[in-house]
């Protein structure tokens, strides 16, 4: 069995997409153990002058996402509250004989990253109402994407070692599978996939106070090549909201894991390797065009 939660404030304006994404980020750690979803119990809090029909379309978003990932809402809990707060309490099942966790990175292995970076910073823009039209639109739709396919692709394909992307960063989960394994994780920087908005918003400093905590809490163990900028360490560095899977591969079933992708319609990419060492993090190379 699979316990797990997770709930935020509101991220984007619309309440069918809050609470879709909310969902998706909670069900996302079932996914990165390589399980099912079984059921799930709502979490809610809702200004008691906050309108019904808007509630329900939080709550709407939030069960069509489970129904999609094949598991039924079950039922949950509401308090009042000064400001929404939304997500869910989830049950999964996983085969115990074949699974995914953090322990198992190889040298040699390739690191491959399923979603682009860069949510965090775009929904921070957007509530500061910085951002351009047409980014958060973007970043909505791959915050609502359930990471179930590419958990299973990565079963199938005898992955290493998982981990989903979301409040510790690009940086701080691609760490834990460093700790667990034991190696050191060799990140390409030009190779990094960031959404539409993310590297602009960078330049202009708009880092959710999420991407400080981070950088302090794990900066000892990363090492950047001089000439990657301070807006490309911080960006990196920043939490991320229903992000992606972090696999690891060994180096021909990563080629193929992006060639099914990219044919499925979904994303991703090979972003790093595996290489000998104490655990730590090295992003080397030049960053990637906007």
């Amino acid at each position: 069995m699979i316990f797990t939660t997770d709930f935020f404030t509101p991220v984007v304006d619309d309440p069918y997409d809050y609470g879709a994404i909310a969902a998706a980020n909670a069900l996302s750690d079932v996914y990165a153990m390589g399980g099912d979803v079984l059921m799930a119990l709502n979490i809610a809090a809702f200004p008691a002058d906050l309108p019904e029909e808007i509630i329900a379309e939080i709550l709407r978003g939030g069960a069509e996402k489970v129904r999609e990932a094949g598991a039924v809402v079950a039922g949950g809990h509401t308090v009042d509250s000064e400001e929404p707060l939304f997500g869910l309490a989830v049950i999964g099942t996983v085969d115990p004989s074949h699974f995914l966790e953090k322990s198992g990175a190889r040298a040699g292995d390739r690191m491959v990253l399923t979603k682009p970076l860069g949510g965090g910073i775009v929904t921070t823009a957007f509530k500061g109402e910085m951002s351009l039209p047409g980014h958060i639109e973007t970043a909505s739709q791959w915050m609502k994407q359930l990471n179930r396919t590419s958990a299973r692709r990565a079963l199938v394909m005898q992955c290493r070692a998982a981990t989903d992307v979301t409040g510790f960063s690009l940086l701080g989960h691609a760490l834990e599978i460093a700790v667990h394994s034991r190696c050191t994780i060799r990140l390409d920087a030009s190779r990094l996939p960031f959404l539409p908005g993310a590297r602009e918003y960078a330049d202009q400093w708009l880092f959710p106070a999420g991407s400080s905590r981070n950088r302090q809490a794990f900066q000892d163990r990363v090492d950047f090549d001089r000439g990657l900028s301070e807006e490309f360490r911080t960006l990196v560095f920043t939490p991320e909201t229903s992000g992606g899977l972090l696999v690891c591969l060994a180096a021909v079933d990563a080629e193929q894991f992006v060639s099914q992708a990219v044919e499925e319609g979904e994303g991703a990419w090979i972003v790093g390797d595996i290489i000998e060492g104490p655990a730590r993090i090295l992003v080397r190379g030049s960053e990637s065009s906007r």
